[in-house]
């Protein structure tokens, strides 16, 4: 299937950041069971519900402005160690998680399609609680319907992600925003900048799928750690 966007390849030297181009790549084979199932050009996953008022209640003259709950202080970074699962309870999401590496071409190779319910991840970058941005990815649907971040959009800041480790400890991270960006102009120092607290990035398709050209957009959730289990 055809995709509008530029290929992810490493420059030369060694492995670098994740780009836009990287999850293209990931991604174009997204969508597929949208066009078997005769839904082109309609609607495709939820997408994030606008961005709540910076206050919680309107102000007047008996009621002051209430701010909106400050987000959780953040946990010290932990040493590095591969994730093995990614749990979003919020909406279910219970899944293995598969290092992704290279290809011979230096492209980010993407999950399975067949597995419906995988994620991955960018193992060249940082690991889920250790410091700087760890990156997640995974397909929102395949030939036989729904995938593992299908979902993704219904998640509100607050919610959580749980992420289990080989070092047998889960890193708990809380949601700041859920976002969605054309890719055609998708924010790569925005999404993978560099930062020194423990971040997460959980990235699938949104927006309207084409035939011809994918999926228009891409659903973004950023998140900090806030804990430790």
């Amino acid at each position: 299937m055809p995709s509008p966007d530029r290929p992810f390849r490493v420059p030369r030297g060694g492995p670098g950041p994740i780009t836009a181009g990287a999850l293209a790549l990931a991604l174009a084979a997204g969508g597929i069971w949208l066009v078997h199932a005769g839904t082109d050009g309609r609607d495709g996953p939820p997408l994030p519900a606008p961005a709540p008022p910076a206050t919680a209640t309107a102000p007047g003259p008996d009621r002051p402005p209430v701010a909106a709950p400050s987000p959780p202080p953040g946990h010290p970074p932990l040493p590095a160690s591969p994730p093995t699962r990614i749990r979003i309870p919020a909406i279910k999401v219970d899944a293995p998680v598969v290092g992704l590496g290279l290809s011979a071409s230096r492209q980010l190779n993407p999950p399975p399609m067949d597995q419906r319910n995988l994620a991955g991840w960018y193992r060249d970058g940082a690991a889920p609680g250790a410091a700087g941005n760890a990156i997640t990815i995974g397909h929102a649907d395949n030939r036989t319907g729904p995938a593992v971040f299908y979902r993704l959009g219904l998640l509100r800041p607050g919610d959580t992600v749980e992420v289990a480790r080989k070092d047998r400890r889960t890193a708990v991270f809380t949601i700041d925003s859920v976002r969605v960006f054309p890719k055609k102009d998708f924010p790569d120092a925005l999404v993978y900048g560099a930062t020194e607290r423990a971040e997460l990035r959980v990235i699938t398709c949104g927006g309207k799928f084409d035939r011809k050209t994918g999926y228009e957009s891409n659903t973004v959730v950023f998140a900090h750690l806030t804990g430790v289990k």
